[in-house]
């Protein structure tokens, strides 16, 4: 039986898992590839790489030393949990079972697409699903969000701090009536475009404009970069039996990345804590991989602990 298995290759995966390495456990990572979110870099004719604080020398640095130790990673999905005497088992998608005295769970969040035309082609080429993480870049731009959530707002807000001009697409306008919604309001360089649907997004190398229909027709707005802020889908069906969820999905954590199930932690985008950057999910699956390291302690059999 492992002391720590971590479900998920992304920044908080990763980083638990080298955590845990460093400490000695004997851990193991389960995931389908390395990296996660970190694999996908917003592209833009005007942004270098350098110019954007994402952590992703770390991560590197973490998913080379995984490569290098073979026997710390599994390059599949988990498929179930069960919770067994003294820990759990999980079963992976080519059919391997994996026995556990503690797990993490860092499986992460996925994006809503908005499956138009254009989506695919310009991903992450001037179309982006992360307004919190590029906004700086946006000084005198002009920009579009897609979205009608408080995640869009949010992003409305970080990016009028330095973009010209900002417009909302939003298909249910009933959803921005909240305190933030109603002071964005207020913002001359912000339009809100409500009961818009997007149809497609149009470019050349990049993204550079997205096509959308009102009950007036159609409009084709222009923009240095388009921006997809719907509500992520938290990763959560695999633990939905063994941990406490929030009404959106998302796995219900303290301070210390604990759940409500005795040996299971979480960190990153699959928690009710507030993430969705690489930067701060490298601190969550840092911290999940120190308290679940003080929970074997104190459950470590003596005779392990010579």
């Amino acid at each position: 039986m492992h002391d720590l298995i971590v479900l998920g290759g992304g920044p908080a995966g990763l980083t638990a898992t080298m955590y845990a390495v460093q400490k000695r456990l004997d851990a193991l990572l389960i995931t389908r590839d390395l990296g996660g979110k970190t694999n996908y870099m917003l592209q833009l004719p005007f942004v270098e790489r350098h110019m954007v604080i994402n952590g992703d020398e770390i991560l590197n640095r973490f998913s080379r030393e995984i490569e290098y130790l073979d026997f710390v990673r599994v390059m599949e999905n988990a498929e179930k949990i069960t919770a067994i005497d003294g820990g759990y088992e999980i079963t992976t998608t080519g059919g391997g079972t994996h026995q556990t005295r503690a797990l993490i769970v860092a499986t992460g969040a996925k994006g809503q697409l908005l499956n138009v035309p254009g989506e695919h082609e310009f991903m992450m080429r001037g179309l982006c699903y992360s307004a919190l993480s590029y906004a700086q870049l946006f000084i005198d731009r002009d920009v579009v969000v897609i979205g009608d959530g408080d995640l869009a707002l949010r992003g409305v807000a970080e990016l009028a701090r330095n973009a010209r001009n900002v417009k909302l697409v939003a298909a249910l306008p009933n959803d921005l009536d909240t305190p933030i919604g109603r002071r964005l309001r207020t913002l001359p360089q912000i339009e809100f475009l409500e009961g818009f649907q997007v149809v497609e997004v149009k470019g050349d190398t990049y993204a550079r404009s997205v096509v959308v229909k009102g009950t007036d027709g159609e409009r084709e707005l222009f923009a240095d970069a388009i921006f997809v802020e719907r509500d992520l889908i938290p990763r959560t069906q695999l633990v939905a039996h063994l941990v406490t969820l929030d009404k959106k999905g998302h796995i219900k954590i303290n301070s210390r990345n604990e759940t409500n199930s005795p040996g299971v932690y979480a960190a990153g985008d699959v928690t009710d804590t507030f993430s969705e950057q690489v930067l701060v999910s490298i601190g969550e699956g840092a911290k999940a991989a120190l308290s679940a390291y003080e929970y074997l302690l104190k459950t470590e059999p003596a005779k392990q602990m010579a």
